[in-house]
């Protein structure tokens, strides 16, 4: 057997430890194809000794960015077929608005993997050691701290299971000499070629003499990026209880603690708020403006910092993380009552029903029932002796200025009846030879994030 195949077989071996079903990311390329090599030739040895069977998939994207893609698919599939792994391919449209080509593309290829991966699937990829040193200068030239400069895991969690990369460890040109050995076909993309990417800047110009001058710089490199991810699980360890007693039940964070710490320690903190909530860290300059323009706002003010598709906004005196949603104030709904009303924008649906709704009065036959958001000017409320104006009484009932304008609000012709879920006016009150109408609000998502 090849020299080569064993220390790569081990070493995939151990990574995989447990797991038995396995998606690979195949793009066709060296890479992967030596990675799905090595995992068929694991598969098979496990059938001879009788141990528990791995079960194999591939899955291919198809970014639609290359006159050859079409020809790449009809490569995988035939690898595929030629050593019995199921194969699966996915078409994705990018958007390149934001953050370029490179990054859009990795988007999704993750997006696609999440949403393909089956019950107790892992996914594995196959970056390798040069890919890293690559990483580590791209996050280098961001600026990035220890959390981007820690680069590429091993093995991290993704989308509740788990992402391995048991190839980084191996430089390129030993997965060349396997390759070789083996007999492997694999596609080339020109468009690595195109040094306008960064990443093929530093591959086919910087890397190149970094190794002519230092032969041990990737090794190196991945040395100091895996000190960054020890500082980092450090930080993680040290801060998780100061984290959790300034984190609320709906998954906000406390401002007044947070103004007694250091910038360092208060920004360490945030990231990791943000990275609980699933959302892109943000660079230093970003939290620097949302903690000046948001949290430390003047009280009065309703500040917010858009943060990708996430608005942060204060209230309170927390930071809340809100996605960003569809303006709805101009929006008019007719309903006819004996049907269910599908709200826009995600925002659920309403109902009549018998138990757990708000009770109103019945629409007289005449009276047009329609559902808006927003409201303005002086409103009456059950309960209450005085008029408020709308916006006093938002704050006093406790509603974040967000949801006042996704909050379903009920009219009758022109008279504002409810805001369901929150008051019931004096226009729509209940009369007692009345039996009233039951209105259910079914909430997607009851805290609007």
């Amino acid at each position: 057997m090849a020299n080569t195949y064993e220390p790569l077989l081990t070493a995939l071996t151990e990574q995989i430890g447990r797991h038995k079903k396995i998606l690979v990311g195949f793009s066709g390329g060296l890479d992967s194809t030596v990675l799905l090599h090595l995992l068929v030739r694991l598969r098979d040895e496990y059938l001879q000794t009788d141990r528990n069977l791995i079960v194999l998939r591939a899955m291919h994207i198809h970014h639609g960015l290359n006159v050859k893609a079409d020809f790449w698919v009809d490569h995988c599939r035939q690898v595929c077929a030629d050593w019995k792994v199921d194969f699966c391919t996915e078409k994705v449209n990018l958007d390149i608005r934001q953050n370029g080509i490179e990054a859009a593309a990795r988007e999704a290829r993750y997006q696609s993997f999440q949403q393909a991966l089956q019950q107790d699937e892992i996914l594995i990829t196959a970056q390798h050691l040069d890919d890293q040193a690559e990483t580590f200068l791209l996050a280098l030239k961001r600026g990035s701290g220890p959390a981007g400069l820690s680069s590429m895991p091993s093995c991290m969690p993704f989308a509740r299971t788990t992402l391995i990369r048991p190839l980084l460890n191996a430089n390129r040109a030993e997965l060349e000499e396997y390759a070789q050995e083996q007999g492997l076909k694999w596609v080339e993309d020109d468009s690595n070629q195109d040094d306008r990417y960064d990443r093929n800047f530093l591959r086919l110009h910087i890397m190149p003499l970094l190794n002519q001058r230092w032969s041990y710089f990737p090794q190196a490199v991945s040395r100091s990026a895996s000190l960054c991810g020890e500082q980092e699980q450090l930080l993680d360890e040290l801060l998780s209880e100061s984290l959790s007693s300034l984190t609320t039940l709906e998954g906000t964070i406390s401002i007044p603690p947070l103004e007694s710490y250091s910038e360092a320690k208060r920004n360490a903190l945030l990231r990791r708020w943000f990275n609980q909530r699933g959302v892109k860290m943000p660079e230093r300059a970003q939290l620097q403006r949302i903690w000046s323009e948001v949290a430390l706002a003047r009280q009065d003010a309703e500040p917010r910092f858009r943060l990708g598709q996430y608005d942060i906004r204060r209230y309170r005196q927390q930071l809340w993380l809100v996605p960003q949603h569809q303006l709805l104030a101009d929006t008019v709904l007719e309903w006819d009552i004996e049907q269910k009303l599908v709200l826009p924008d995600g925002l659920g649906v309403l109902i009549f029903s018998e138990e757990n709704g708000i009770i109103v009065r019945m629409p007289d036959k005449n009276e047009k029932v329609t559902i808006r958001f927003g409201v303005q000017g002086n409103i009456s409320i059950v309960g209450r002796q005085h008029s408020r104006h709308s916006k006093k009484l938002w704050q006093e009932l406790g509603v974040a200025p967000w949801l006042r304008e996704r909050t379903p609000l009920l009219y009758y012709d022109e008279k504002l009846i409810a805001a369901l879920g929150v008051f019931v006016t004096k226009e729509g009150q209940s009369l007692v030879d009345d039996a009233g109408l039951s209105v259910q609000w079914k909430k997607i998502s009851p805290h609007g994030e």
